[in-house]
């Protein structure tokens, strides 16, 4: 592609050098940067790429974007200086790619908790209504059913628009994205177009980066706040938060809930272990998700259904065959101990004590036994309040480490054990080690008991100073529960909720 072409995508303050350029890659990674590349220098949270200008020139870059004008600029290079060049990066990347945005429906999913699964049963829906999908999640990236690998809950500009250039390449009629905070408030899906979003709740989390919980709430909104007119805001309205994020948008607005009025309206009748019974906008349901947060996202993705033209009774046929993402609310059974394990991904107080309460709900005269830890290098104020909520639920507690990442596990679970009511310091545990931590909770665990082991979900790994180790939590269940007792040919039963 034409430079000029190219910069028709963003409006430069100014320029200098020939733009007479052609054009094969645009990156902001100075590592990626090459002859023909169009360099981004953006300003990240680590790094400035204005500090790599010289190296991607070296290395043959003849053309670079900057948001601060360079003291020196070498000769025969294009500068082209923008006023937001993370924004720039963002627009200049989708019309690289052809726009694609434009030759699919996309749909965002953000909120704190909820968003993998919804994403991940719109996804699963569109395919089993007939259509080619592509799925951008925290746990995996699909076109149609190939797998991709995911890095992040939400990709690079970059990344997002190559990925929706071979969704439309290979036939996919719909995406379905995970937008996070980070993602909006760095501009990486600047230059989409999405065909509607969806809030499913806001709850403390991400103020290590966020810094307040203002500031929180007003990144979620800057998805619904670039809307166009001809595209739905789906909104959860007992969330007290969710008339917030639609306050400035040009969408249609449709409104979601269980308890208060709204255009898609659901109620449980039936809570139990092999799924839901709901009243679901008149219907009669029943699926194999599990619990009432799992009853909003259902509710969620039938209404989203709905809005982008599907008929309801296919779409409830449809999510009555469903299952969950993997690592939310996960059962791995032990049918000869009669113990149930529960693995999920909740890592805030909300989504943990979401977990807790169904399963208080479902646990008939067992016992609630919970593992659990915080991420290092994560909100540091969520800690405490994670101990508290798990001692809160819990008939016993075992503190764990989760992702350490750069942190000593002992600092963050000394933040943990502030957070442990005087009166319950008898039934918590601290045991650094993960893989006893979880062996310990199933060698206690009685006939009837449940096991939660939180924060991690479908992780396959755990961070450790930089590093990442094989560690998977529904198979070091299954080792435990089959050490326990070892020649009972036990063989764990995986629920399909």
């Amino acid at each position: 592609m034409k430079l000029p072409e190219l910069l028709q995508a963003i409006e430069p303050v100014r320029t200098t050098g020939s733009l007479d350029r052609e054009i094969g890659s645009v990156v902001f990674d100075s590592r990626k940067a090459a002859p023909g590349s169009l360099f981004v220098a953006v300003k990240g949270l680590h790094n400035d790429g204005h500090a790599y200008l010289d190296k991607v020139v070296q290395n043959g870059v003849k053309a670079v974007v900057v948001q601060d004008w360079p003291d020196l600029q070498e000769e025969g290079v294009a500068y082209i200086q923008v006023a937001d060049s993370a924004a720039a990066l963002g627009r200049l990347a989708a019309h690289f790619y052809g726009n694609p945005s434009r030759q699919l429906r996309l749909v965002g999913v953000t909120g704190t908790n909820g968003k993998t699964t919804t994403a991940t049963l719109l996804h699963g829906l569109g395919l089993q209504l007939g259509y080619k999908c592509g799925l951008i999640s925290t746990i995996e990236n699909k076109i149609g059913d190939a797998v991709l690998p995911s890095q992040y809950t939400t990709p690079d500009a970059v990344a997002i628009n190559a990925l929706l250039a071979e969704m439309v390449a290979q036939g996919c009629a719909f995406a379905f994205m995970e937008v996070s905070s980070h993602a909006l408030e760095q501009k990486r899906v600047e230059g989409l177009q999405f065909a509607g979003a969806m809030f499913t709740n806001i709850t403390h989390d991400h103020l290590d980066y966020h810094k307040t919980f203002d500031n929180y709430i007003r990144a979620k909104k800057l998805l619904f706040d670039g809307l166009g007119k001809d595209t739905f805001a789906l909104v959860n309205v007992d969330d007290r938060r969710g008339m917030v994020m639609v306050q400035n948008t040009k969408a249609k607005v449709w409104r979601y809930a269980l308890r208060s009025m709204a255009d898609f309206k659901a109620k449980i009748l039936e809570n139990t272990l092999e799924g839901l019974h709901l009243e679901l906008d008149g219907f009669d349901f029943y699926g194999r998700l599990v619990g009432e947060f799992n009853a909003y996202n259902l509710l969620a993705v039938y209404a989203a259904a709905v809005l982008l033209g599907h008929d309801k009774s296919e779409v409830l046929t449809a999510l009555s065959r469903m299952q969950a993402a993997e690592g939310r609310f996960d059962l791995v059974s032990s049918r000869e101990r009669g113990i149930t394990a529960v693995v999920d991904y909740a890592h805030t107080p909300d989504a943990l004590e979401k977990v807790l309460e169904t399963l208080t709900k479902l646990r008939g005269a067992g016992r609630i036994i919970t593992v659990t830890g915080a991420g290092g290098d994560r909100d540091k104020a969520k800690r405490p309040v994670m101990a508290k909520t798990a001692c809160d639920w819990s008939a016993q507690v075992i503190l764990t480490s989760d992702n350490p990442r750069s942190e000593k596990p002992e600092d963050i679970l000394a933040d943990m054990q502030q957070g442990v009511p005087i009166t319950a310091a008898a039934k918590v545990l601290t045991i650094t080690d993960r893989r006893q931590a979880i062996r310990t909770a199933c060698a206690i665990a009685q006939p009837g008991d449940i096991i939660l082991v939180a924060g991690k979900g479908h992780e396959k790994y755990q961070e450790i100073q930089g590093v990442k180790y094989p560690f998977d939590d529904k198979e070091e269940l299954r080792i435990a529960l089959e050490i326990r007792n070892p020649k009972s040919g036990i063989r764990n039963q995986e629920s399909e909720s």
